[in-house]
């Protein structure tokens, strides 16, 4: 069954617009409410189910959450409700908590005017396939109250982040602390904004915290892991030793050195695996997507580490991890997976294991990372109109043909739909910086004249 709503990422839109109204998301929280309940074999009748619901800092999440609560108090559901929260610290709560499922209200590096709904099974683990379809098909039923005795309550969680807190500091060696370290970390007015500070303080950091003002209507503006000059000028300003940028709902992370060089989720990717292989703790090989620069394949294969290209976004990549047995995986943008420490992407918990290899080993960023120099990698997003099928266009197929020929196997091509908006992804890399601006160039505005016809 094809899913009307569901993306790669949860459903996702331009707030206002359906999906996400307050009428849509009511109805979606009550058709949630009534498939996560029917498929808890271990609920006893006499005791309702319970689902969490966090979100990120954007205005409408308290519309959207009030609908949600609606729905599923309708559905006979409790609901906990955490504010502001980092969408990995739903994940954890959930599981923690022993819930029937987690709810996240972000956009995550959208801008403002976006939001999205995000559901995590009581495993913490994103939703399958066949429960999303049950929920889509549920969607056209009326929405039927329970009895006033039998509605779902709601009541908050006081000590949401306190706990989640302790979850990420449990994730870095207890024999090593951040003593001595300066860290200016970004939290892009997002769910992160009243917690990685914190929990980098606790661990011994001498913090700068940039980011943290959220006003409902600034998340991910000009700042977090989207806008790295941000956190690369900050480095310099507060002469810190590290900078680490988050994005509006704390899932990604990219960071900085002392000399304001930036550092993406594939070269963090590769640091922390190689430094887990030095000390025999990498357990088999690494996940990247079609995206991950063909730099860090090759370095993989330097160091004789198996790799694997999964679809891009880290639901594919986690379920590929999941597939082969390993713990690692990830993107280019700063989505990090380490299952070993968490079932989901985390921006706070995959910065906490570059500064593991970091302390670890009494080396710096340029020096973990040494033996790869990423080849030089150019994307265009390209505005199409909803369901624009760019592999039909002769035309657009041409122009990667000539493409391909000219970079030969020193380069690659991808184009692909965004799982989230109405673009088409145009990537080319290669070895010479000029042949991928050409080409990303050509390529785009090939694609971009065939769908304005």
């Amino acid at each position: 069954m094809t899913k009307k709503y569901f993306g790669t990422d949860g459903i996702r839109g331009r707030v206002g617009d359906t999906p996400i109204t307050p009428e849509f998301i009511m109805h979606l929280g009550y058709s949630a409410g009534k498939v996560l309940a029917s498929e808890d074999r271990y609920l006893s009748k006499d005791k309702r189910p319970a689902v969490l619901i966090g979100k990120d800092t954007r205005i409408s999440g308290y519309m959207l959450e009030s609908a949600l609560q609606a729905g599923l108090s309708a559905a006979g559901v409790d609901v906990l409700l955490t504010g502001p929260m980092p969408t990995p610290a739903v994940a954890y709560l959930t599981c923690a908590l022993r819930l029937q499922a987690g709810i996240v209200i972000s956009a995550s590096h959208n801008p403002f005017e976006d939001n999205g709904i995000k559901f995590f099974s009581a495993s913490g683990n994103k939703l399958s396939d066949t429960t999303e379809n049950k929920i889509e098909m549920g969607l056209g039923a009326p929405i039927t109250s329970m009895t006033s005795a039998q509605l779902g309550r709601a009541r908050r969680v006081n000590d949401a982040s306190g706990r989640y807190i302790e979850f990420c500091k449990s994730t870095f060696p207890y024999h090593l602390d951040l003593r001595g370290m300066r860290i200016v970390v970004d939290c892009a007015h997002g769910a992160t904004y009243h917690i990685a500070g914190h929990v980098l303080h606790e661990l011994g950091a001498d913090v700068v915290v940039i980011g943290a003002q959220p006003d409902g209507l600034n998340i991910n503006q000009k700042c977090g892991a989207t806008h790295s000059t941000t956190i690369q000028k900050a480095v310099k300003q507060h002469h810190a030793d590290i900078g680490i940028a988050l994005d509006g709902d704390g899932d990604r992370m990219v960071m900085s050195d002392k000399n304001s060089v930036l550092y993406d989720g594939d070269q963090l990717l590769y640091i922390i695996a190689k430094h887990r292989q030095q000390k025999g703790l990498l357990k088999g090989g690494v996940v990247g997507t079609l995206m991950t620069n063909l730099a860090i394949e090759n370095g993989f294969k330097k160091l004789g580490i198996p790799f694997a290209r999964a679809n891009v976004g880290d639901r594919h990549v986690l379920e590929l991890i999941q597939k082969k047995s390993w713990e690692l995986g990830g993107e280019g943008s700063g989505h990090i997976i380490c299952i070993d420490k968490h079932t989901t992407g985390d921006g706070i918990i995959s910065a906490l294991q570059i500064l593991h290899a970091m302390r670890g080993s009494n080396k710096t960023l340029a020096e973990l990372s040494r033996g790869v120099t990423l080849y030089p990698q150019q994307l265009i997003n390209v505005k199409v109109q909803k369901g624009f099928d760019f592999h039909a266009i002769t035309s657009i197929k041409a122009a990667q043909t000539k493409a391909k020929r000219d970079l030969g196997d020193q380069g690659r091509i991808l184009l692909r739909a965004s799982g989230t908006e109405p673009l088409v992804r145009v990537m080319v890399e290669g070895k010479s910086k000029q042949k991928v601006k050409y080409w990303v160039e050509y390529i785009s505005n090939t694609l971009r004249n065939a769908a304005n016809r």
